[in-house]
Parts: C-alpha cells; structure tokens; sequence
C-alpha cells in the first residue's frame, strides 16, 4: 500500500499574530532577504492576502507578485506588509 502525503504548508499552522511575529523574527534571524520576503508571503497567506493587502493599502495582485519567488518588492511594501501582520521593523 503507497503512503499517501501532502506537501507541507507552514501557512496551516501561522495561527494567531504571536505565531507570525516568531516566524518572521526566526527568519530574520537565520536567513536572508530573499528568505524574509518569503516568510513575509508565508505570513501573509496565512493572515489572508486579501486582509493583508488592505491593511497595507495595495492591491491583492500587487502583493502578490510582490512577494513571489523572484518579486523584488521595494522596501516601503515590505514596511507596509510588515505592520498588516502585526509586526514592526527594528533595528539592534
């Protein structure tokens, strides 16, 4: 009998805002720009694109294509995306 299995989708288990801020927060702290921008487009799935589009005062189509692979989002969308998720930017 073959093993049946889904591709893993860490947008199921973003829950609340706390979950996001600790994934994006781990990302920051182990990846690079390219990984971030990922985990925002994670996050921001997992909030709903819609939602966060409108908090972020960009269209739905923008935000994504933004946040795809291989989108190069200026760092004002990234800012804007940033606090829809709840989150904020800071530098230590």
């Amino acid at each position: 009998m073959a093993l049946e299995t889904k591709p893993f989708d860490i947008a199921e288990h973003l829950e609340n805002p706390k979950d996001i801020r600790a994934f994006l927060q781990e990302v920051l702290e182990t990846g690079d720009e390219s990984d971030f921008i990922h985990a925002l487009s994670i996050a921001a799935r997992a909030m709903g694109m819609t939602e966060v589009a409108k908090k972020a005062g960009v269209t739905r189509a923008s935000l994504y294509k933004s946040l795809s692979q291989g989108g190069n989002p200026k760092f004002q969308t990234i800012s804007k995306v940033t606090k829809a998720l709840g989150c904020k930017l800071a530098v230590a």
